[in-house]
């Protein structure tokens, strides 16, 4: 029955990230720096409240758009952190995770034949989503600009059909963050043509020598800032996402999310409830943790002489292939992982652009890291004989 099942379906395919994690996850003694997870567990007092929820039967269904108390404890964490105003009963909805946040922004405000403008390389989650909604990606190649999207850039992928522009900023994969002067000049060219503003915060709390600005502070009608618990709280399992934009987007995705899922999980809301209040600064030890990892990761890299860019946020480093290396991002990653026991992901995963780089996470150990990159060491020298 294959050929009975929608044809866009078929034609996209598993996350090159997950694929390559699951080609060499079993491998023994493999050292792994590929996965965008926290090392991190949950923080007690987040973990507690869940535990209390579950004995206080808090476990029925929530509003579509999540606990009033949580959409509040979302917009006071938004406008304390990043000086962003909403209104909690209107324009916040609690999602399961940010990828369902994704993706059900994606199908409100996009229509067949619209164009969505995304940075390349890029995480690989838009793409699909994008071409279910029968819309196509226009991939701006940023490698030649430090990773970074412009508005210059941006005007020249623009046509008659581009509806939205997605920032993933900071960026996985590249831990690329964005100025102030480039985030306005990118808000009055989406006003000026009239586009959506997709803006994945995700990463907003990991960010190193400057607090994080979001674009929403410039064009807050048109922007849907996208975030969620995973990574500045160590939730990835608990599924909690958080969406945020004017009243009236919002009205529109709520229809989309509660025929998606009806409401998140009530227990993981009443957790993120901890996280947002009294658990506001949780990410910042994380992060002071992440910027030691980083720089130790940095140095060492310096050293092998692979051009990288140094992150700003987020926990990757996206490093180029060797120059004395002829073959695919992918043969480079497998022969690394097979024969030195250390797993990057290919470029190839995050676009096309991202073909000749692999992403390196420092979201683990700094003795991971260290070996991993001893042995990274030890294949380029290989690879000069």
């Amino acid at each position: 029955m294959e050929h009975r099942l929608n044809e866009r379906v078929k034609e996209i395919e598993i996350s090159g990230i997950r694929k390559f994690f699951n080609l060499v996850g079993t491998t023994e003694n493999m050292i792994s720096l590929t996965i965008g997870q926290p090392d991190f567990h949950t923080p007690d007092h987040v973990k507690a409240a869940g535990i209390q929820a579950i004995e206080q039967n808090a476990t029925v269904y929530t509003p579509n758009a999540g606990l009033p108390e949580l959409k509040k404890a979302a917009a006071e964490f938004y406008k304390q952190k990043y000086d962003v105003s909403y209104n909690a009963e209107s324009e916040v909805i609690v999602t399961v995770g940010a990828s369902q946040a994704i993706d059900i922004a994606l199908r409100t405000i996009l229509q067949s034949g619209d164009e969505v403008i995304v940075p390349g390389p890029v995480y690989p989650g838009y793409e699909p989503i994008i071409h279910l909604c029968e819309a196509k990606t226009i991939m701006v190649d940023t490698t030649k600009n430090d990773f970074r999207m412009t508005a210059a850039l941006i005007e020249q992928s623009l046509t008659r059909r581009t509806k939205a522009i997605i920032l993933p900023y900071p960026s996985n994969p590249t831990g690329v963050s964005l100025t102030d002067r480039e985030l306005q000049d990118i808000a009055q060219l989406a006003k000026k043509h009239e586009l959506f503003i997709l803006a994945d915060e995700i990463y907003s709390e990991i960010i190193y020598e400057r607090p994080h600005v979001s674009i929403a502070s410039y064009l807050p009608e048109q922007t849907i800032v996208i975030n969620g618990l995973s990574k500045s709280h160590a939730m990835t399992g608990w599924r909690i996402g958080l969406l945020f934009a004017s009243e009236i987007i919002t009205r529109h995705i709520l229809k989309v999310h509660q025929y998606n899922v009806s409401c998140a999980s009530s227990v993981s809301q009443k957790a993120a409830i901890a996280a947002l209040t009294a658990g506001i600064d949780d990410a910042i030890p994380m992060r002071e943790e992440y910027k030691i990892r980083r720089d130790t990761a940095y140095d060492k890299i310096q050293t092998l002489g692979l051009k990288t860019v140094k992150p700003d946020g987020a926990f990757y480093f996206f490093v180029k292939l060797p120059d004395d290396f002829s073959g695919s991002s992918f043969d480079f990653c497998l022969t690394l992982a097979k024969e030195y026991k250390v797993a990057v992901v290919p470029g190839s995963a995050f676009s096309p652009a991202g073909e000749g780089w692999f992403r390196l996470s420092y979201a683990c150990s700094i003795e991971d890291i260290q070996e991993g990159l001893a042995r990274i060491e030890q294949y380029l020298n290989h690879l000069k004989k």
